[in-house]
């Protein structure tokens, strides 16, 4: 894993069909960061859409400098419908997006992921 800055918090993203590194940046969109950070670890189940992994999450928060466009493996968060995001491909959001962190493993291992499998994120120490 790259040495980490003092704003990044390493987490774990464990699929049925595997499991993924990523980096939540409290730079990027602190209150949601923060409030993500505080529900870990939680369990919820996937969805497609396009090159896109989302998921439920606990977390209800507005949007945080929202942007409407990413690129391959942002993590972000849906307001709409509370939702965490991984994009593995060069899909972009259904609609803005907070952006909240990014992958460290290689995205094209999220491709793997089927709808409905169970997801758990939670801190990687």
């Amino acid at each position: 894993m790259p040495s980490l800055k003092e704003s990044d918090i390493p987490i774990l993203i464990v699929f049925e069909s595997g499991e993924v590194e990523g980096i939540l940046s409290r730079i990027l969109s602190p209150r949601t960061v923060e409030a993500i950070v505080e529900a870990l670890p939680f369990t919820s189940r996937t969805f497609l859409w396009k090159e896109e992994v989302y998921f439920e999450t606990p977390v209800s928060v507005g949007p945080e400098k929202p942007k409407p466009t990413v690129s391959q493996g942002t993590i972000a968060y849906w307001p709409p419908s509370e939702a965490f995001c991984i994009f593995f491909g060069n899909s972009q959001p259904y609609s803005p997006v907070n952006i909240i962190g990014k992958l460290v493993s290689p995205p094209e291992s999220v491709r793997l992921v089927k709808r409905g499998e169970w997801v758990t994120v939670k801190l990687n120490s």
